[in-house]
């Protein structure tokens, strides 16, 4: 029984059923992969050509073995997953970036693909079936018909985390793994948008503008990208990436680089003789954009600009602190989760023997970028190995 149709437990169904396994998917929504199709809405991007020990470290979480990413991406990595994709006739590219999409950049010609696949192989469905825990060894449901019961010889729990909980990831699993004594760590927003109180004249100016080709920091830490002035605050890659720096800071903040490539001595120079207005000056000397400038424009500490010097400073590091992250219904992924000391190496609950979890239930979390779909196609194959060893009486 695999609980959970999204990316890691239609992989792990796959895996068991090519293992001789009898497979059943059951999934409390009325079809399977309903968060994958709403990532394929960006293009579907699926992993990341990157070196294998730098694509490891983007998988952070606490208590982690520090070797469990490394060997499992060597083992399922970027290059595996898009041999996968090629299997089921969907061609791939990488893009300039590195990260890999699909040839059409839709998410719903694959998984048609996939599910037929899988029927192929065997698998079944089981839709409406909501997993509420277990019952005298049994897996329980609630279904359209009541509850029902259902006995397995391995179970592989992929149920998501608690993000976008209208696709069916809505972290009510933590209650019945809590009930048989599971620790899991409170789910929190990952790969989210933070808060800010915005002057209303910046918002006037800027919602909805990008700001491009930055380098922002927070506890030490630091990301490159862009990000977008929204009415609530900032969304965007840059500070996605510093999501677990923030959530540490007993008052998060993010200083800017709004000009990585420049030293404050080389903005000065191009500012030339300019002695009066340097924002003026500097929106077209520096090539800053219309959000940047509105920032700029209204910042608290623009009455101390007294010289090109002060001003460029600013721009080097522009101080912006956070209210708090945004609710976590509207983030990309979660952190927290299934503790990994319940886990063996194989994913196994230490307390549930012959139950085994995958993908973002477990406490792990990763950067946007091809980093989570990789995770939960890497994970779903460790469980589902485990699985077919346990009923093969090797664990």
């Amino acid at each position: 029984m695999i609980i959970g149709g999204g990316p890691a437990g239609l992989h792990a169904a796959e895996i068991c059923a090519a293992g001789g396994a009898r497979v059943t998917v059951c999934d409390a929504k009325a079809s399977v992969g309903r968060k994958f199709l709403v990532a394929g809405g960006g293009g579907l991007n699926l992993t990341k050509e990157e070196a294998l020990e730098r694509f490891a470290a983007r998988y952070r979480g606490s208590e982690m073995p520090t070797d469990f990413w490394p060997g499992l991406v060597a083992e399922f990595g970027p290059d595996a997953l898009r041999a996968w994709a090629a299997g089921l006739g969907i061609e791939t590219f990488a893009a300039s970036t590195g990260r890999v999409y699909p040839r059409e950049m839709k998410a719903a010609p694959l998984l048609r693909a996939w599910v037929q696949r899988l029927r192929r192989m065997g698998v079944r469905f089981a839709m409406h079936h909501r997993w509420i825990g277990f019952r005298n060894g049994a897996l329980e449901f609630e279904t359209p018909d009541g509850l029902r019961a259902i006995r397995a010889d391995a179970g592989i729990l992929a149920l998501g985390g608690g993000s976008w909980p209208e696709t069916g990831s809505d972290g009510r699993w933590v209650a019945a793994l809590e009930r048989c004594g599971v620790e899991v760590a409170a789910l929190r927003p990952a790969n989210c948008g933070w808060e800010i109180a915005w002057p209303p004249e910046v918002l006037a100016e800027a919602e909805g503008l990008p700001v491009k080709n930055l380098v922002v920091r927070a506890g030490g830490e630091k990301a490159a990208g862009e990000l977008l002035i929204t009415r609530y605050g900032l969304e965007g890659g840059a500070i996605y990436q510093l999501g677990a720096a923030l959530r540490a800071m007993e008052r998060p903040a993010i200083e800017i680089d709004f000009k990585p490539a420049l030293s404050v001595e080389q903005l000065v120079a191009k500012l030339g003789p300019a002695r009066r207005n340097w924002l003026a000056e500097a929106r077209s000397r520096w090539k800053l954009g219309p959000g940047a400038v509105a920032i700029f424009s209204h910042h608290p500490g623009s009455a101390a600009w007294d010289s090109a010097a002060t001003l460029a400073r600013t721009v080097k590091c522009c101080r912006i602190a956070l209210a708090g992250p945004r609710p976590l219904a509207e983030a990309i992924s979660s952190a927290g989760g299934v503790r990994w000391g319940e886990l063996d190496c194989n994913l196994m609950l230490k307390r549930l023997p012959g139950v085994f979890v995958a993908g973002e239930m477990i406490d792990w979390e990763a950067p946007t970028g091809g980093y989570l779909m990789q995770g939960a196609f890497a994970t779903g194959m460790r469980s589902a190995q485990g699985a077919l060893a346990w009923m093969a009486g090797r664990l």
